[in-house]
């Protein structure tokens, strides 16, 4: 237990789950596109729903999807910001029942890249996205974390493994996903080190490999440059 996990993250609130969390869980989505967000889709589910408007949930995610982190003062802002960024966005707040009270489903639309995913807000302002584009995934951002997005095709592991062997990167945790054989997959793979760009491109060139995003832990720099808030 670290002291984060008694008096919660450095937020701007109200609640750690509901407020930090749902920020941190925009924020994820958002890198995971890769790119500025021109339109999104959230639908928010029985917590997150019930108390959203008043926890903040909704402008906390807009804000994680413009790249502010749960500490950043501008989130009650983020509707405003998203409007001067030219992102559109409508958000749902829905009635079904889910398995998880505080889940968020987040659709995006870049210039070139769309992607669809699912997360929940775990307490103290963590978060696991479970879902990408109808894959199942387990990413929590905590450690430096690879998501390649590939064709399940024989050798594929293989190569992305050799070449962060390579880099002397050690692999803490790994997660396999396919659609069907052969079709599309997924892999997260959390490291201990950071991952350095002549990795990243020599990953992204493999043969089968279609986009690999890496996303940094939320206890390093985590800004977005390219989302247009300043």
């Amino acid at each position: 237990m670290n002291i984060f996990d008694i008096i919660g993250p450095v937020m701007v609130g109200p609640s750690s789950s509901h407020t930090a969390g749902a920020a941190r869980l925009g924020n994820v989505v958002g890198r995971l596109l890769g790119e500025p967000v021109q339109k999104a889709n959230i639908v928010l589910y029985e917590s997150f729903a019930k108390t959203g408007k008043g926890h903040g949930t909704d402008k906390a995610i807009v804000g994680g999807l413009l790249g502010l982190t749960p500490d950043d003062s501008r989130l009650p802002d983020s509707f405003l910001l998203a409007e001067r960024a030219g992102m559109n966005f409508e958000i749902v707040f829905s009635d079904q029942r889910r398995d998880h009270p505080n889940t968020a489903e987040i659709a995006l639309t870049g210039k070139s890249r769309q992607i669809m995913a699912a997360g929940i807000s775990v307490g103290g302002g963590r978060i696991e996205l479970t879902q990408i584009n109808g894959l199942d995934v387990s990413i929590k951002a905590d450690y430096h974390t690879l998501v390649v997005f590939n064709s399940d095709q024989c050798g594929v592991t293989a190569h992305v493994t050799r070449l962060l062997a390579e880099g002397k990167i050690n692999i803490a945790y790994m997660r396999l996903s396919r659609r069907e054989e052969g079709k599309d997959a997924v892999m997260v793979i959390e490291t201990d080190q950071e991952i350095p760009l002549p990795v990243l491109q020599s990953l992204k060139a493999l043969e089968n490999v279609s986009d690999v995003v890496y996303i940094q832990p939320f206890n390093q720099d985590v800004k977005n440059e390219d989302t247009g808030v300043n």
